[in-house]
């Protein structure tokens, strides 16, 4: 059955904060990302679930020139707060303390609100219908 994703930058509209993401990149061919064969991936998602943080697939930030099909990409819905156990525990789990990644196909972003607000205007009634019809 279809599933309809929500982007990143729409969560972050929704929720009126920044938020987490996780980018898996694709091996060194031009295939997309088979983001259920990276060992990555499911090791994430398992301590994701085994800590009860709370994640969802998502997209990347919209965009009205590009389409493409889901790539892996995860929220984690965890307050960007540096000062917070959760993210604190997240950040240990992704990252060294010198903040390089520990899964090398794996990129962990904060998309700020500041920046999901340049899309703002896709949360108009009709946007997406629209877009399509001229797509």
């Amino acid at each position: 059955m279809p599933q309809l994703l929500e982007h990143i930058d729409a969560i972050a509209r929704k929720l009126k904060r920044d938020v987490l993401y996780l980018e898996f990149l694709k091996a060194k061919r031009p295939h997309r990302v088979d983001y259920q064969r990276l060992e990555s991936h499911s090791r994430i998602v398992q301590w994701l679930e085994s800590e009860g943080i709370d994640w969802c697939e998502c997209g990347p930030l919209a965009s009205e020139t590009v389409m493409r099909s889901y790539a892996g990409e995860i929220f984690i819905n965890v307050p960007f707060n540096e000062t917070d156990d959760q993210y604190r525990k997240v950040q240990a789990f992704l990252e060294y303390p010198d903040g390089t990644m520990r899964f090398d196909d794996v990129r962990f972003y904060v998309v700020t609100l500041q920046l999901a607000m340049e899309n703002a205007h896709h949360d108009e009634p009709g946007f997406w219908d629209h877009w399509a019809d001229n797509f």
